[in-house]
């Protein structure tokens, strides 16, 4: 069957897609916020709290764990048909946060540790509440530029934010109160934005019940395989520093520079790349694609190892296009296969299994890494390509009847069964 490629939307509709001007204005301000403050945590409980490295490292790790709980709760007050507000309360849990934070005296480490968890609330809550109201304001055909959308907004918040951040570190512990202080404001304001929107869905009559068997198994098995994908976040931040100083003894400044390349190219690429994408291929294929990618990086790198740290940032380039493939299908996939009444649940599961992979992530590969190269990245290409196949096998098929715009989910009924009864004002 021919597949029909959808127009590029224009800068108008895809910020109506992502929620309006003043949503797409609070994500801007909420990501300049978490720039300001989350990659200088640990900092902040050794500079400012006068804790150890390891007593702070425990306490975000907790923090980050503890957040994942939060998650079944807010799927099903989504699933009543919170959207904006529950993205704002999302960012009001981490203003909450800040203040705990901020109030905690130097060297305390319960306190510092209740701010961790507080934050890690926030921030495991906000990407699932993001994305369904993306998956109710947008319609199908721009549901995958929205939320790429949304993501490269982000990460040019973030990049911003932790600069000007870096700026700032020479102040010292002063510094870094104030840039809790301008995050925690960061946070209130875009939450205001965000609540200001007011979208809502009304709940869906049906019951999840009724979900074909086939889309409840893919839906499933995404969630299994996201937990391998979600490695690759962490390729930047732990692996390649570990094999940049660690095992080349290059300089700290290369693992620096592989990250900004990092940023860049996903603040650049992310919306083109996932339109690209979109045009040709369904959701689930682009999906087992990234793997494919992914895996092949990994393998560039021990190949590139011998050749020295430009040959490893190099191969970076390929491993962020497959990082890029990967965050513009997955969202979009679980919200095309995830039945209408349980959409909020899906996501939340599926933010459960992306945090769960992060958490376990720097822990399995600084073992592997222990025990050699070949160990660290054949182990990783091997379990991706898995996910890829398993991806491949139930997440991809031929377009749905009466479906012909290309970038779909490929699996079970018709997407726009997902927008159920918004509202907004």
């Amino acid at each position: 069957m021919t597949t029909i490629t959808a127009p590029r939307p224009t800068p108008r509709q895809l910020v109506r897609a992502v929620g309006g001007a003043r949503y797409a204005v609070a994500l801007a301000v909420d990501a300049l916020g978490t720039g300001l403050l989350r990659p200088f945590l640990l900092l902040y409980g050794i500079t400012v709290l006068g804790l150890g490295a390891a007593a702070t490292g425990l306490a975000m790790t907790v923090g980050i764990v503890a957040g994942l709980a939060a998650m079944p709760p807010l799927g099903r007050w989504l699933d009543r048909g919170a959207r904006s507000t529950a993205v704002a309360a999302s960012m009001l849990v981490r203003v909450a946060g800040v203040v705990v934070l901020l109030a905690a005296p130097r060297g305390n480490a319960v306190l510092f540790a209740a701010a961790a968890l507080i934050l890690g609330v926030g921030n495991q809550a906000w990407p699932a509440a993001h994305a369904a109201l993306v998956a109710t304001v947008a319609e199908d055909r721009l549901r995958d530029a929205a939320l790429a959308a949304g993501r490269a907004v982000r990460n040019a918040g973030l990049g911003a934010g932790a600069l000007l951040a870096t700026v700032c570190l020479s102040g010292g512990a002063p510094a870094l109160r104030a840039l809790a202080a301008v995050s925690g404001a960061g946070f209130l304001a875009a939450a205001l934005l965000a609540r200001s929107v007011r979208v809502t869905a009304a709940p869906s009559a049906r019951t999840a019940e009724h979900a074909p068997t086939a889309t409840g198994r893919a839906l499933g098995t995404v969630l299994l395989a996201n937990v391998v994908y979600v490695f690759c976040l962490n390729v930047p931040e732990v692996a390649l520093p570990l094999v940049l100083v660690t095992v080349l003894h290059a300089s700290p400044a290369w693992s620096a520079a592989v990250f900004v390349l990092n940023t860049v190219l996903v603040v650049a690429l992310q919306l083109p790349l996932t339109g690209w994408a979109a045009a040709r291929w369904s959701r689930g294929t682009v999906l087992a694609l990234s793997g494919v990618v992914l895996a092949a990086s990994y393998l560039g790198f021990l190949l590139a190892a011998p050749f020295g740290p430009l040959a490893v940032a190099l191969v970076s380039v390929p491993c962020t296009l497959g990082e890029i493939l990967y965050a513009g299908s997955a969202t979009a996939l679980v919200t095309a296969l995830a039945p209408p009444p349980v959409l909020g649940r899906a996501l939340a599961r599926f933010q459960l299994s992306t945090g769960l992979g992060l958490a376990v992530s720097p822990a399995v590969i600084t073992a592997l890494a222990a025990v050699g190269p070949f160990a660290l990245w054949g182990a990783l290409a091997a379990a991706t390509l898995g996910a890829s196949a398993a991806v491949g096998r139930t997440a991809t098929g031929p377009v749905p009847a009466g479906r012909t715009v290309a970038g779909s989910a490929a699996v079970g009924p018709a997407e726009d069964r997902n927008r159920p009864g918004v509202r907004a004002s």
